[in-house]
């Protein structure tokens, strides 16, 4: 019951955002991958399943921060996912009139969520995100929160509960021309700190994930629609996987219409 009051408020706040938070600029994608990717939790270590993700991702920003979250909806061969991120950030430079110079551009207050219903996983995520400004690259930012664990656990029928950890986080778009034709390299990488469970003797693992896209602005090419669809491939890499000790190495198909 707890993860489904805080999924509705905030699915609630989102659709009121618009009024409350006035965007300066905004970005939504629809995204669909398909490739093999490893079940860490199935009844043979290493299965692999044939799996679709279909992805909405939005990034605003509004006179002091911005806002990014995003839904997945994964369909495996033997199962359905929800999952979710949100990070609503809040800009010193706007706020507290803070000035930064060289590569730091600024820094911002985060508080993220993290949410997975079938398994009434629920994560708070407060810290800090830096925003570099390196040549070349439309955004690259560092992210470094905590990882507080809310969730309910075995005895309401989810996963078990976690003790807290920490994490960081990198995310990148790099724009690369090759001829006339447009490219984007872009996603992100995060390590998130080894904690402990409920289940006594029970660690949940210390992981690497990876994943990073090559788009191609097909939009453009196409339908003369510039920035508009893309097609590529991701390419994620996941050092024991949701904590376990399985890892994930896999190439995926990707589309992504943007609007």
């Amino acid at each position: 019951m707890q993860f489904y009051v805080y999924t509705s408020f905030l699915t609630a706040l989102l659709l009121v955002s618009p009024s409350l938070f006035a965007s300066v600029w905004s970005e939504n994608e629809l995204h669909i991958q398909y490739g093999d990717l490893n079940q860490p939790f199935a009844d043979i270590p290493g299965t692999e399943s044939d799996t679709t993700i279909f992805t909405f991702q939005h990034a605003s920003g509004w006179e002091h921060g911005e806002n990014f979250f995003f839904v997945d909806y994964a369909s495996a061969d033997d199962e359905d996912s929800l999952y979710a991120e949100w990070y609503p950030s809040f800009s010193t430079a706007s706020l507290l009139n803070a000035s930064y110079g060289g590569v730091l551009k600024n820094v911002s207050f985060v508080m993220g969520i993290n949410m997975a219903p079938e398994s009434d996983v629920l994560k708070y995520l407060p810290g800090v995100q830096l925003h570099l400004d390196v040549e070349g690259f439309q955004f690259l930012n560092v992210l470094l929160t905590a990882y507080l664990d809310d969730s309910e656990g075995i005895d309401a029928g989810g996963a078990p509960k976690e003790d807290d950890s920490w994490m960081i986080d990198v995310a990148w778009r790099y724009p690369l021309a090759v001829g006339s034709q447009q490219f984007y390299i872009e996603g992100h990488a995060e390590y998130i700190d080894e904690r402990g469970s409920e289940i006594a003797g029970l660690n949940v693992r210390s992981w690497v994930l990876a994943q990073v896209q090559v788009r191609w602005d097909a939009g453009n090419v196409l339908f003369n629609a510039k920035d508009r669809l893309f097609v590529g491939i991701e390419y994620q890499y996941w050092k024991n996987k949701l904590g376990t000790r399985e890892d994930d190495n896999a190439v995926q198909a990707l589309a992504v219409w943007r609007f």
